[in-house]
């Protein structure tokens, strides 16, 4: 993987570059790694291509990115993320802490970090799924505290830079 550029933001978003890269190089199955804010927008990628492609248009052979990448994965927890919500008021069960989909050809687990910001992470089908939540909880675990609504706008304005 490559890393995506960090240039020019303070330690703390760096940090969590750095964490969210980390899990996709360490954990065995490990795909793409996302996380979004409560309001939808991706605020951190594991895929630092997901805009690249989606910048180059219909030369690139499509103009909505990679199939499978960090865009669409933020899409999709952000999806699960506000149907187990309500789904949870509805059946009176408190917080979402943590959704598993288990598919034919992969996983998506989808984690609450805080203030509503969700990690989502898309694995093989084959990856050691307690392997996988582990490291998802060390993430937020380690980010929930930094992850202020200052460092939010901080990551949501440098992605919206890369466009």
């Amino acid at each position: 993987m490559t890393a995506p550029s960090t240039f020019g933001l303070s330690t703390e978003a760096r940090n969590l570059h750095w964490l969210l890269s980390n899990l996709v190089e360490e954990v065995p199955g490990v795909h793409s790694v996302t996380v979004v804010s409560s309001d939808g927008l991706m605020l951190l990628s594991s895929d630092p291509g997901h805009l690249t492609a989606k910048a180059a248009g219909p030369a690139a052979g499509t103009s909505d990115g990679p199939r499978g990448s960090s865009a669409d994965l933020a899409t999709i927890v952000s999806g699960i993320g506000s149907l187990t919500v309500g789904a949870a008021k509805l059946m009176d069960g408190g917080g979402v802490k943590q959704t598993m989909v288990a598919m034919d050809e992969g996983s998506v687990f989808v984690m609450s970090i805080s203030d509503g910001s969700l990690l989502g992470v898309h694995a093989a089908p084959d990856c050691d799924m307690s392997v996988v939540a582990y490291h998802m909880a060390l993430f937020v675990g380690r980010a929930g505290h930094v992850l202020t609504p200052e460092l939010r706008s901080e990551l949501r304005t440098s992605m919206e830079s890369t466009l």
